[in-house]
């Protein structure tokens, strides 16, 4: 199922991800104890991608560190930020020791 780019953002900043503008927007997780993180994703500011096909949604979702269906409830909001953040420790992508 397709998503629409604007909601993905939207969840991302909601969600702990800092966003950065380039040619691209990034999107840089920091964690709820404010520590900058090595997980990213990044969305294209072309008009032609306003909804994200299936396959774009796949990559963001492991540039994220999570499978696609995490990533839908991700940006559904059935996946909380705590519950994210603990995915990402319990697969050590993060500590949140400096």
């Amino acid at each position: 199922m397709p998503l629409d780019r604007k909601d993905i953002e939207a969840s991302l900043e909601k969600k702990g991800f800092a966003a950065v503008e380039g040619d691209h927007t990034f999107y840089i997780y920091w964690t709820t104890s404010g520590l900058k993180t090595s997980v990213f994703t990044k969305t294209s500011h072309g008009s032609r991608y306003k909804t994200l096909s299936d396959a774009l949604v796949g990559q963001m979702a492991r540039q994220c560190k999570m499978t696609t269906g995490q990533f839908k409830n991700f940006v559904k909001c059935t996946l909380s930020r705590e519950a994210y953040e603990a995915i990402l420790i319990e697969a050590k992508h993060i500590s949140l020791c400096p």
